[in-house]
């Protein structure tokens, strides 16, 4: 008889940094969140003063103070694929090249994709109500599953259509690794298809045919040869691009290619609206049959909103913009500012040697714990 696995239990009164080296330790690749949600649930449950719902491998948990303003603190609990590469240091198990657990650098999938942050929210749900401090501001934690797929999975999005009174608030942080600086809001992205036609022949009588892939040479020049816009918005300033991805076409070595398709992504500043968007797009391949196939709107920084710039001014650092698409758009649809806040270097994300250091994780649990008590 095979006995079932024993539960996982945190411990979320731990150093924060061992804390993020026991997420790391529970494999949570997009679709196999479960054991990771199961573990957060029933540390959330053993805190005194959270109303905890859970939707699927996600989870909401608020206080009820009934102070005046409400902030979201919001983070996904699922990471790309393991690493490939052999002998990677970013895997699962967690590693500490020091030695010594909590010391110097942690490497492991997720470091700093995020269960660094992940990590910093449970470790504030769980000092909430130490000493009968309680905080200036009512708190509502949210842990999602299916971040780093496409977004019709979203559990964020899937909160947002069961349970969107319960993410009602004034503020939002999203945890994602900014290096400890604020990013304020992000960038737009969406996806073309531009489709050339042509006509199948031999290859060795190129003549009786049109070449669909040779035809999609304008589609490129144009696209290198595009200087992408830096736009100021409410302070920060957004780099735009606008790139060929992929490019797809021929069926054989000797067949003179009919078809071919270029993927585009454009990554547009939170001034405009997709529609917008995607008509700055077809101005500027136009005469090209181009297909709008993805897109998810970008988001305002926000940062005039009176709890923003509270935030930024306890943690000191100027703000930057976000330039990738991050869940503070989901949060701009309900009219709520967001803005992104965690530790890690964000260009070390879905790397094979993800890492954060130790010290980055517990500077960002201090800023935020100082600020909820203020």
């Amino acid at each position: 008889m095979t006995l079932p696995p024993t539960p996982v239990r945190l411990d979320l009164r731990q150093d924060v940094a061992l804390l993020t080296a026991a997420l790391i330790d529970i494999n949570s690749v997009s679709g196999n969140e479960k054991e990771l949600a199961d573990a957060v649930e029933r540390a959330l449950r053993g805190i005194g003063g959270l109303d905890v719902v859970r939707d699927g491998d996600s989870l909401i948990a608020r206080t009820s103070l009934g102070r005046p303003e409400r902030v979201i603190l919001a983070g996904h609990l699922d990471t790309v694929p393991l690493p490939v590469t052999e002998g990677s240091l970013g895997t699962v198990p967690s590693t500490w090249p020091s030695g010594v657990p909590g010391e110097g650098v942690l490497y492991g999938r997720g470091a700093t994709d995020m269960k660094g942050g992940v990590a910093v929210q449970l470790a504030l749900a769980a000092s909430l109500f130490d000493d009968g401090a309680q905080p200036g501001k009512d708190v509502t934690f949210v842990f999602y599953d299916h971040e780093e797929v496409e977004a019709v999975k979203s559990g964020l999005g899937r909160l947002v259509r069961n349970h969107g009174k319960l993410l009602d608030g004034d503020f939002a942080i999203l945890l994602e690794p900014t290096d400890g600086t604020v990013e304020g809001g992000c960038n737009g992205t969406m996806r073309f298809e531009a489709t050339t036609a042509g006509e199948a022949a031999h290859s060795a009588r190129a003549w009786m045919g049109r070449n669909a892939i040779h035809a999609a040479a304008p589609i490129l020049e144009r696209l290198a040869s595009y200087e992408p816009w830096t736009i100021n918005v409410d302070g920060l300033d957004y780099r735009e691009s606008l790139n060929a991805v992929k490019i797809n076409g021929g069926t054989a070595g000797n067949v003179i290619p009919d078809r071919c398709v270029v993927e585009i992504n454009y990554r547009f500043a939170p001034d405009k609206t997709p529609d917008q968007a995607e008509v700055h797009v077809r101005e500027l391949l136009a005469g090209f049959d181009v297909v709008r196939t993805d897109s998810a709107a970008g988001a305002r920084p926000g940062l005039n909103h009176p709890a923003a710039a509270s935030f930024v001014a306890a943690v000191g650092a100027e703000p930057k913009p976000k330039y990738g698409w991050t869940d503070v758009a989901r949060f701009s649809e309900l009219g709520i500012p967001a803005v992104n806040f965690g530790p890690g270097d964000p260009l070390l994300a879905h790397k094979d040697n993800e890492h954060v250091d130790a010290g980055a994780i517990r500077e960002c649990l201090r800023a935020l714990r100082t600020w909820l008590a203020g």
